[in-house]
């Protein structure tokens, strides 16, 4: 089979994890025949300094004609200036906003080699394996208006949390359907004490359960969640939440996986429906571009090989070949093999690259 791919490298260490993904891409290729063909582009601060902008029209054009995207990560302090005009992050918002991804599935698995690495103790830890659906294009990120200004009384900023029917309904559905795939088991997250878009949420998340009378469906809000992820973080499976909660809650629950650097994700375009579904989606590990670590050959590429898995999987339509991905780092991380993010007392110390090596040669 053939499939067009838009490599988005980006800044900091994103060049670095994404040619690890690409090296486990490319093994699956030469293993089950596929042709995987790549496309480069900028984003981010690399396009900002080679184009004036933070995406062109042109990566856009690009991205838009490719089965899937792939990126590695945006930012860093060189573009970090707060009265600038563009930045890096603008490019990302685009890029969700122009290829219509509005479901960012993050899966948070804790691998049992791993578990006396995290900050909890183990047996809090042992067996999680749950996924977060985070509402992408809605919420305070794109809610208007939305500016800062100043009076006579000094300065002031509005930010607007906004969400319609449709928007909620969409990503509900989506958290729905995974959930008929796992434990159909789900958790709605919201503020309904507080705000009208959470009363909102609750009262069509409450009407599409309707449809899915199979699942199991919770209300928790988000505070509480919070606490739960923590304490008793064995009992998630899946939970749907709108775009601020969701990315806050995400990045608190990879500490349960002892490192970002663990945690993949998809920001989906549609509804994946069983695993013959192919929904357009982009593709990258949660963590930023981390810029000291850039160039050193330090960080951990396994999030971003993990995300190369779910792009086989929910665009492709191919989860045998995404889990002999994930079976390869398994096996990588069984033999001892560790990033320093992830280093324990006994383990094989190995760079960005040589984590790649390994992982793609069990493949």
């Amino acid at each position: 089979m053939q499939f067009n791919v838009a490599i988005l490298p980006g800044d900091g260490v994103g060049p670095e994890v994404a040619a690890e993904g690409i090296k486990a891409l490319k093994r699956i290729g030469e293993k089950f025949g596929h042709d995987f063909n790549l496309h480069y582009g900028d984003i981010g601060g690399a396009s900002i300094d080679n184009h004036g902008e933070a995406l062109t029209t042109e990566t856009l054009k690009m991205c838009k004609k490719c089965n899937a995207v792939y990126l590695g990560a945006v930012g860093g302090p060189k573009w970090d200036d707060p009265l600038a005009t563009v930045r890096p992050e603008d490019g990302l918002l685009a890029l969700r906003k122009g290829l219509k991804l509005f479901a960012n599935l993050r899966p948070v698995k804790v691998f049992p080699m791993l578990a006396d690495h995290a900050n909890l103790k183990p047996d809090v830890i042992k067996g999680v394996d749950f996924i977060f659906v985070r509402e992408l294009t809605g919420g305070l990120y794109f809610g208007k208006p939305k500016k800062k200004w100043e009076t006579s009384r000094g300065w002031k900023a509005v930010d607007t949390m906004a969400y319609s029917e449709k928007e909620i309904e969409r990503i509900v559905r989506v958290g729905f359907e995974l959930a008929r795939t796992r434990k159909k088991k789900l958790i709605s997250v919201d503020k309904a004490n507080v705000l009208e878009t959470s009363r909102l949420w609750r009262m069509v998340t409450t009407q599409v359960a309707a449809d899915y009378p199979d699942i199991e469906l919770e209300h928790q809000l988000v505070d509480a969640c919070s606490m739960r992820i923590i304490q008793q973080p064995t009992a998630m499976d899946v939970l749907v939440t709108e775009n601020t909660f969701g990315d806050i809650l995400t990045d608190e629950a990879s500490m349960l996986a002892g490192s970002m650097g663990m945690l993949p994700s998809a920001s989906l375009a549609g509804v994946p429906k069983g695993e013959s579904s192919r929904a357009f989606g982009m593709y990258e590990p949660i963590h930023g571009s981390a810029p000291r670590r850039a160039g050193l050959n330090m960080a951990n590429p396994i999030a971003t090989i993990l995300s190369c898995a779910m792009m086989l999987r929910y665009s492709f339509g191919l989860p045998k070949e995404a889990n002999v991905i994930e079976t390869a780092v398994d096996l990588a991380l069984e033999e001892g093999y560790r990033t320093y993010d992830i280093m324990g007392e006994g383990m094989k110390k190995v760079g960005t690259s040589q984590m790649g090596d390994q992982i793609a040669a069990k493949i």
